[in-house]
């Protein structure tokens, strides 16, 4: 679990680093960094915790966060048994006797062998015991605050107890997601996420391949594949219960969040004197984590926002260490605090012109677009660079920021190359060529002087090709996947030869391909149909991927290859079901209030303190390392 060390064991150079964390987030993904429970111990007095005799950090006075803690801001981890079928003869049928049961009631539930419309024919018990079917156990992170339908990735492994021993060419049917631990019968917490589609294994380990020494064979995601099927709830909890100063917070934070078109109500109702629901507005839906920061950091009086802007201003410069909170507290003023701000750009220190830079963008100042080009081209800090050029491509219609980003395609550091493609695909660039390949994912070919290839393990499944004539060598010869998969060219060939056999019982097909990359990942995961009948192999999105890795892993292919880090496991590894969060609450509830079963029991509350810039950036917001790091996979 991760540890957060109080802020006077920090040395400087520690502390200017989670700074620039502080301010460089809005991902709604980001993971909170739970404090280690003995520091949390040793130096909290339960009975004595209220959040308006904190000794909070100046710059965060007069804010929501300094009167309320917000409830529900942990992401929640939810886990549910499923199905895998489809696979080729790697299933089994073996499972514990309490899992069938429940499985066969799901199925029964869900119209299995009904004989419906609409309803699949097979009956549960003819499914359950095909050696094409496995029995999984899925696992997934809903993001803080997540309104119903918002979707999210899930991981897949095989279940204890069977002997299934690849999940290649699966497909997960619908599977209830609940928080807690993994359980079956009454015992069941009530489902929070449904999870679904096709699975992706391990994109570097060879297809049907069930050797001992084979990766995560047994094991895959989807990309996508969860669908949150409730609200998750948020709320202020009040320090000190009053029905007056609950309606005050009410009235701000619905006049800075007005209600838009399809929002169901408010955003923020008094339930009582001690708590106020809040509901994400639709704006914000794949934003929850920025939301709930602009929602801590509302004034508690917007009568003279260019007055609080400055007094920001002054507490920032004298204390640069609250870079985060001050740029929160600027987004949350508005467009007025532009004026206040808008010198700091060229501000000679980097945290403080990066605070303002961030705040600018998001406000869409385009007099930051400049600065942030400029910082993204000559900052020392690779993250500096990354983060402005997230801001850039977040801002609104402006020619200059298309211009700079398209340099940015030819740097020399890889990951500044990827910040630069993402924002510029984000802006629907015509320099990005997007070309779905089915439904099964996106090609993008990115004109650059530094080939690589890089593909996506999370959200949209992605393949993006840097150089979009870089082509195969030759000669060459590819044999994988025991002789199934043969491509082979002599010196001087302008085409490819490629020999596939989908099983040894099949016959197989020979084509002539063209041999750059983007023709040949499109002929491989191509399926040919009576109205598109060009030649293809109809390979997954993770068999594409597997191709593609073992000719740049014999040196067919010359450039960098960039896999995105598998976060779901990482994320999931740090829910502990069995430990408690033990973390500050206020003494008493509001009278007559039950909060017992407003949340899941695995969303705890966020820390019921105004926290310092540098833990408001944990919550929801921050650069999270584990999260924007991408590893280049080994050759």
């Amino acid at each position: 679990m991760a540890r957060i060390l109080p802020l006077s064991l920090l040395r400087p150079a520690r502390l200017a680093s989670l700074a620039l964390a502080a301010i460089a987030g809005g991902c709604a993904d980001m993971m909170v960094e739970r404090q280690d429970a003995a520091i949390e111990r040793a130096s909290v007095d339960r009975s004595a915790v209220k959040v308006d005799a904190i000794d909070i950090d100046p710059i965060m006075r007069g804010t929501v966060a300094a009167e309320t803690a917000l409830v529900g801001f942990d992401p929640v981890v939810v886990r549910g048994y499923g199905v895998v079928v489809g696979l080729r003869g790697t299933g089994s049928r073996q499972m514990p006797s309490d899992v069938r049961a429940f499985l066969l009631q799901e199925m029964a539930r869900r119209g299995f062998g009904s004989g419906a419309p609409g309803s699949p024919a097979i009956s549960p018990q003819e499914l359950l015991n095909s050696e094409d079917t496995a029995v999984v156990i899925v696992e997934g992170v809903i993001p803080p605050g997540a309104p119903k339908g918002s979707k999210f990735d899930v991981r897949v492994t095989i279940s204890p107890g069977t002997s299934t021993t690849s999940l290649e060419g699966g497909r997960l049917l619908i599977a209830d997601l609940r928080p807690g631990p993994l359980l079956t019968g009454s015992r069941q917490a009530a489902a929070l996420a449904e999870g679904a589609g096709a699975v992706v294994i391990n994109p570097f380990v060879e297809p049907n391949a069930t050797q001992r020494d084979s990766i995560n064979r047994t094991s895959g995601r989807v990309l996508d594949g969860g669908l949150v099927s409730k609200d998750m709830p948020l709320k202020l909890r009040l320090a000190t219960p009053s029905h007056s100063r609950a309606e005050s917070i009410q009235n701000t934070i619905n006049t800075i969040f007005p209600r838009e078109r399809g929002q169901r109500g408010e955003t923020a109702h008094g339930r009582s004197g001690g708590a106020i629901d809040l509901m994400v507005p639709p704006s914000y839906a794949k934003r929850t984590g920025e939301f709930a920061e602009l929602v801590r950091h509302c004034p508690l009086a917007i009568s003279n926002p260019e007055q609080t802007a400055m007094a920001i201003r002054r507490s920032l410069l004298a204390n640069p260490g609250a870079a985060g909170a001050a740029s929160w507290r600027w987004q949350a003023l508005g467009k007025r605090a532009l004026p206040m701000i808008q010198d700091l750009y060229e501000y000679p220190e980097e945290q403080p012109r990066f605070a303002a830079l961030n705040a600018g963008a998001k406000l869409d100042d385009m007099l930051a677009v400049p600065p942030l080009l400029q910082m993204a081209r000559e900052s020392d800090s690779i993250t500096y660079r990354t983060e402005a050029i997230k801001l850039l491509g977040r801002m609104g219609t402006n020619p200059e920021i298309e211009l700079g980003l398209r340099k940015l395609l030819d740097d020399g550091e890889i990951d500044v190359r990827l910040a630069a493609f993402e924002a510029l695909d984000k802006r629907g660039d015509s320099h990005v060529i997007s070309m779905p390949i089915g439904k099964k994912f996106v090609l993008n070919l990115v004109p650059s002087d530094k080939p690589m290839i890089y593909v996506a393990q999370s959200g949209q499944p992605r393949i993006v090709i840097f150089d979009e004539a870089l082509s195969v060598k030759r000669p060459m010869t590819l044999y994988t996947w025991d002789g199934r998969l043969i491509v082979k060219a002599d010196e001087g060939d302008s085409l490819l030869e490629v020999f596939y056999r989908e099983r040894m019982d099949l016959p197989a097909v020979i084509d002539r391909v063209q041999p750059d990359l983007g023709a040949l990942i499109g002929y491989f995961a191509r399926r040919p149909t009576p109205d598109r009948p060009e030649a293809g192999l109809n390979f997954s999105y993770s068999e594409t991927i597997s191709a593609l890795h073992e000719l740049w892993r014999l040196k067919y292919v010359t450039c960098d290859f960039r896999a995105e880090q598998d976060r779901i496991l990482a994320e999931i590894l740090r829910d502990d079901p069995g430990e408690k969060d033990l973390r500050p609450e206020f003494n008493d509830e509001a009278e007559g209030e039950d909060t017992s079963e407003d949340l899941p029991r695995s969303a705890s509350d966020a820390r019921n303190r105004p926290a310092s810039d540098l833990e408001t950036a944990s919550i929801g917001s921050g650069l999270d390392a584990t999260k924007a790091r991408r590893d280049t996979v080994p050759r």
